[in-house]
């Protein structure tokens, strides 16, 4: 029987070398640290464009407070990275083929994982023609560098989104369900899938697709509704519940998600060979038990109950069976005990920012 513990499964990637297209955002960083930590040689290659020090101090949305306090979580990056003994960081655009070129050729990949998109299905609504480009023109440079490596490179991983499946018409959703995505992230994501399948199909390609839901954690700067909820409380702003806060998401540690992409790294039979997983904690929550947990953390936060936007999908829970069957995944991080601990990070990030912010 395969041992699937996660000591097991790491030792598969020793000797191989992981290149994390667009590495340098949330997910990128988390999992590049995570690689590092068991010992795989990594390069992190990504333009900055959203994980800029400069767009963060000059973005006149943000007060002092809030420009400290992401200016921190991105300072942290860097320099957690950094100080890693096996990342090297590339800045290159990997819309530019000749970038990603001199990248490859020095670096040597044997896996690929592709994150480069934005981050946010607001923002790339407001500017679809930059998530077209950051999604699918730097999937096809990778996808043909890779095509052209597969010698050396087994395996492109892609990283979607839970969005592909558009409005869940059942409770729980698995990898054979029909995906019926809307808007533009949704549909660059589910784009992507389709192109990392034909490539597998007609070249041989390896590759694996991951489905993440409603994420949150340490040095998130996207401002996903885990971080807003949090940060609007400590600023003393009303919490947003539309509907009344009975909206469900499956809402997932960074943790439990960069474990489940070590497995999948480290678990792939190679070329030709074609995987989806969801990789969630497995079980949808409301907004309302965000809510309560911030509450019990941030006394006196208030709340407004709001309608619901008719733009934002109907969400439930993603099933994990299959990655817990193939990968041995299983997530560990429940929303209370993943969230209260990130919310008391984020609390004492935020005193810190006030102080800088006062010395300013």
């Amino acid at each position: 029987m395969t041992d699937l513990s996660y000591t097991a499964v790491a030792k598969r990637l020793k000797g191989h070398r992981v290149a994390l297209v667009g590495g340098a955002g949330f997910i990128g960083h988390n999992l590049a640290l995570e690689l590092d930590r068991i010992g795989v040689e990594v390069m992190v290659f990504d333009n900055l464009m959203f994980n800029s020090l400069i767009e963060n101090m000059y973005d006149s949305e943000r007060d002092l407070v809030q420009a400290e306090l992401y200016r921190g979580f991105l300072l942290q990056r860097f320099e957690k990275m950094r100080t890693a003994k096996n990342i090297t960081m590339w800045n290159g655009d990997a819309r530019i083929m000749t970038d990603l070129m001199r990248a490859f050729a020095e670096f040597k990949p044997t896996k690929v994982v592709h994150l480069s998109a934005i981050a946010s299905a607001i923002r790339a609504r407001e500017n679809p023609g930059l998530q077209f480009d950051l999604q699918l023109v730097t999937l096809r440079n990778v996808l043909e560098l890779c095509r052209e490596q597969m010698d050396a490179i087994d395996q492109v991983m892609f990283l979607s989104s839970s969005t592909v499946y558009g409005d869940f018409e059942e409770p729980t959703v698995n990898e054979n369900t029909r995906p019926r995505p809307k808007g533009i992230y949704a549909n660059t994501k589910y784009m992507g899938e389709r192109l990392l399948r034909t490539y597998c199909h007609q070249h041989g390609m390896g590759v694996t697709i991951i489905r993440p839901s409603a994420l949150y954690g340490e040095r998130c700067v996207s401002r996903r509704v885990s971080q807003i909820f949090i940060e609007n409380a400590l600023a003393g702003k009303p919490l947003r519940l539309e509907g009344g806060g009975d909206g469900r998401l499956d809402f997932t540690y960074i943790k439990d998600l960069v474990s489940g992409m070590v497995r999948g790294l480290a678990l792939h039979e190679g070329n030709g060979y074609s995987q989806t997983f969801n990789l969630t904690y497995g079980n949808a929550r409301t907004i309302k038990d965000l809510f309560d947990i911030v509450q019990e953390l941030v006394p006196g936060v208030e709340s407004v109950v709001t309608e619901r936007e008719v733009e934002k999908p109907i969400r439930g829970t993603l099933s994990t069976e299959r990655a817990e069957t193939v990968l041995g995944f299983k997530a560990e991080w429940s929303l209370e005990k993943g969230y209260r601990a990130y919310a008391e990070w984020y609390i004492s990030e935020w005193e810190k920012a006030k102080v800088r912010a006062k010395s300013l």
